[in-house]
């Protein structure tokens, strides 16, 4: 376990940035667990993430100084946290588990096969500002103890860069939460189409809902199938690509008809009184029928 106290003094704003060159240089010198993805050190990190602005971004949120650690001991998958201050479960940041592994694209009937795909998943992201607190009628998402950094742009491009920077074929995660999927699908896409056609059909049919209503809704089985049942949010392999071949196929009409054609037959109601029963003690929910 490393862990890095992140102060102005120890990193100034005008600190030089480690050159991609110089790290691809040092894979071959340096390997080990205790290293982030087996290869960099702590103070690489800091610069990639002094590189894509975060730093900067932590500075003007008043989340400064920072504590940075990595835990190597479940290697291959490890655990970056950084922490205002010091390291307390309260001053968490940041909190992300990842690893690199083969994703294989199961067959899908008129998808071109791919073979095996080097990957950076990333199987927990937690990104939070506990200087915040929810209050009067501010509404957590579900599982949302503080609220979010609004960082997603810059974090989305750090996540991008490390995978270009490690030559991956793609950024993979697995979302834990309805809400997670919407989130990530600005910039990601479901593998199998008829998952990547549900998540845009509940979005669609329920487009004039807030976001965190909507999550709610389903977080809890207040969302029903077209036959009465409820709902339930099942997670699947969702991917940014990084590489050409699967670029094509998300990019390909095939692929896009294909999500068009599992949209069409779906369709979603509320149960609006179950909803008011579970949903009375969340702040902010208004429950007003359609």
């Amino acid at each position: 376990m490393k862990k890095t106290a992140l102060t102005s003094e120890r990193f100034p704003r005008e600190a030089p940035l480690v050159d991609e060159r110089e790290i691809f240089a040092d894979l071959a010198e340096r390997k080990g667990t205790s290293l982030f993805l087996g290869r960099y050190s702590l103070n690489e990190v800091l610069a990639v993430l002094a590189k894509k602005s975060f730093l900067k971004e932590a500075r003007k949120r008043f989340l400064w100084p920072l504590d940075v650690e990595l835990n190597s001991s479940q290697y291959p998958l490890q655990r970056l946290q950084i922490f205002i201050q010091e390291k307390r479960p309260e001053n968490l940041i940041v909190d992300l588990k990842f690893r690199e592994t083969d994703f294989v694209p199961r067959p899908i009937t008129d998808l071109p096969p791919l073979p095996p795909l080097k990957s950076l998943a990333f199987e927990w992201l937690t990104l939070q500002n506990p200087l915040h607190r929810f209050c009067g009628t501010d509404t957590p998402l579900p599982g949302q103890a503080y609220p979010g950094l609004n960082m997603s742009k810059k974090i989305m491009d750090l996540f991008v860069y490390l995978g270009r920077l490690t030559r991956k074929d793609c950024l993979l995660v697995f979302p834990a939460y309805f809400h997670n999927a919407l989130l990530f699908s600005r910039y990601f896409r479901f593998w199998n189409p008829a998952k990547e056609a549900e998540v845009l059909a509940i979005r669609h049919t329920f487009s004039h809902m807030p976001l965190k209503e909507l999550a709610w809704i389903v977080h809890l089985s207040c969302l029903k199938r077209a036959d009465g049942s409820p709902y339930e949010w099942a997670a699947e392999e969702q991917l940014y690509p990084l590489s050409r071949p699967l670029r094509s196929v998300f990019d390909s009409r095939t692929y896009r008809d294909m999500v068009k054609a599992a949209q069409k037959p779906l369709s979603f109601s509320i149960d609006w009184r179950a909803f008011e029963r579970k949903a009375a003690d969340i702040p902010g929910i208004a429950i007003r029928p359609l």
